[in-house]
């Protein structure tokens, strides 16, 4: 056998196959001796013995200050000499650029792509340098002395300027104003301005709904906004209004700013009772007793909290009878001054009540509360009272009262007792036997022509008492038509007789209440002069049965087989 080896080193970027002839001999020194050669092909595997280089040294890019996050700024490309997995690489970016800017490593073309991280602003800054990295992925730790496997190159960019959209001084402005301020009161100031070079002039409006627009308004060309109209805090106590900035160049940008404005409240509601009290107080009531608990409500709003006081107005004709004592917690207890209380003398009291607040200035109100007396003991019941509240303002008496009720049902009694005397006198006589006729209902349906059926109902047992009536005797109808129509096979009969004598037959068939209740329509009609058969109605038949022969009707083939089969039998019966 023979061994290969290498005589001096070899680099694969440099040469990466070699063909090497061996030569093998017998006898050797001999004469007559032989020999053979042999082509050996040896195939250099690579290793990561090479690090990626930048193609450039130095980078020019450009991107628009309009441009969104995420656009492509450009690309930058290191190669490897080394194939496979050992020229696999990455991108980096360092120093500070590295939060406006991002690279990303495309995997297939080995390439980095530089991404905007962060949106640039030309009037802020139109230049960036950045450096970038490019480092192996795979690093063989034998070939570390070789030196670092990476490079770096500068990246210039340069931020190209745009037309822009105004920008507000602020994205949210916060504004106060009193509810009492009078129309066309200044509110605050809103500024934008362009971010442009040549600083184009920008005008104000507002954009929110109409209503809105009704109450503010703002100066186009300085941003002032003002009332249109008096606010009230009660009603809304926020107002959201947007603003728009827009360039008088171009019209097409245009910039928003928010602005929320509240009203500041002022002590303009007097405090009052929060609901209508229904109080009562016993005729036996002593002196000094509890007979309400009233409290107090004010739409106004108070930083410090609402105080409430309560006192009883010292021009009321009552005072002598009932007392207020405030309780320091903005509710108040109504006190009897006097005992006892007669209803006949005075059935209700009207009790002027103040209620004054602690706003700025302080407002004041007079409630009115009524206090009713009632026929009772020292525990009020409020049902009872209402009831004789009403009775004593209706003026009637219990007895009285039970007097009016006992009426009114009497009356009820007899209207009822006479509404079913009505309803019995309404009912049928002959209910009865039309039950009975209902119940007996025979269902007769007929099949058609060509069956004598007369025993399948009974035609008495369809009649009723209601509906029989005389009516004139039927007519010989075979007599009519025979005597209307001939036999012919070539000339069919009159239209105008054929109709009036259906428009006769109809019309009695119509007005007989005799007739049974066929289900089944039976419609005759003239076949026409073409047919060999002639008309195969009845009412074509001749003026007597005596010399009529059916034996042709034989010769009309199997679909006539039947009606020859009837027409032959009942000429046999007769013979």
């Amino acid at each position: 056998s023979g061994v290969i080896r290498m005589a001096s080193q070899m680099d694969r970027e440099t040469k990466d196959q070699y063909l090497v002839i061996i030569q093998a001999k017998d006898m050797v020194g001999q004469a007559g001796a032989f020999s053979a050669t042999a082509t050996v092909t040896i195939n250099l595997s690579d290793i990561n013995d090479n690090p990626p280089k930048f193609q450039q040294r130095l980078y020019y890019m450009s991107i628009s200050e309009e441009a969104p996050v995420g656009t492509t700024v450009g690309k930058v490309f290191a190669e490897d000499s080394d194939i496979g997995e050992n020229a696999a690489m990455n991108y980096f970016i360092e120093g500070d650029s590295s939060d406006v800017f991002d690279i990303i490593t495309n995997n297939e073309t080995q390439e980095g792509i530089i991404l905007l991280k962060k949106r640039v602003d030309y009037e802020s800054k139109r230049r960036y340098g950045i450096r970038a990295k490019v480092v192996n992925k795979h690093i063989d730790d034998r070939f570390l002395k070789e030196g670092p496997f990476e490079d770096k190159t500068i990246v210039k960019i340069n931020v190209e300027d745009a037309d822009e959209a105004p920008v507000f001084t602020l994205e949210n402005y916060v504004m106060k104003i009193a509810e009492a301020a009078v129309s066309g009161s200044l509110v605050g100031i809103v500024t934008a301005r362009d971010p442009d070079d040549d600083d184009c002039p920008v005008r104000y409006s507002i954009v929110h709904g109409m209503h809105l627009k009704r109450m503010f308004s703002i100066n186009e060309h300085n941003g002032t906004i003002i009332t249109t109209k008096p606010l009230d805090r009660e009603i809304a106590s926020w107002h959201n209004i947007t603003v728009t900035a827009t360039e008088t160049r171009n019209p097409e940008k245009i910039s928003e700013a928010n602005v929320y404005i509240q009203v500041l409240d002022v002590n303009d509601h007097a405090p009052e009772f929060p609901k209508y009290y229904e109080t009562f107080v016993c005729e036996n009531a002593v002196s000094g007793q509890l007979i309400q608990s009233v409290s107090a409500v004010d739409q106004d709003d108070s930083a410090e909290g609402h105080r409430f006081y309560f006192l009883l107005d010292l021009e009321a004709t009552n005072h002598s009878h009932f007392t207020v004592k405030d309780n320091q917690d903005n509710t108040a207890g109504i006190f009897t001054a006097k005992s006892g209380f007669r209803r006949q003398e005075q059935f209700s009291f009207y009790l002027p009540i103040l209620i004054l607040d602690n706003g700025t200035p302080p407002l004041t109100s007079t409630n009115t509360l009524t206090i009713t007396v009632c026929d009772c003991d020292t525990e009020v019941n409020i049902f009872y009272c209402r009831y004789g509240a009403f009775m004593y303002a209706m003026g009637l008496s219990t007895e009285a009262l039970v007097a009016v009720l006992a009426c009114i049902l009497i009356l009820l009694v007899f209207f009822l007792a006479i509404l079913a005397i009505r309803q019995q006198r309404k009912k049928s006589p002959f209910s009865e036997k039309m039950e009975e006729f209902r119940e007996n209902i025979v269902r007769y349906d007929d099949e058609g022509g060509g069956e004598e059926d007369t025993e399948a109902f009974d035609i008495s047992a369809l009649r009723t008492r209601t509906v029989m009536r005389m009516h004139k005797p039927r007519k010989n109808i075979t007599t009519e038509i025979h005597s209307l129509y001939r036999q012919s096979l070539q000339v069919g009969p009159d239209s105008a007789i054929f109709r009036k004598f259906i428009s006769e037959k109809l019309e009695e068939a119509n007005t007989d209440p005799s007739a049974p209740p066929y289900d089944s329509l039976q419609t005759y009609s003239f076949e026409g002069t073409g047919s060999l058969a002639g008309s195969l109605s009845s009412l074509g038949s001749n003026t007597s049965d005596t010399d009529q022969s059916y034996d042709y009707l034989t010769d009309w083939g199997p679909h006539f087989k039947q009606l020859a089969g009837m027409y032959t039998s009942h000429r046999s019966m007769e013979d």
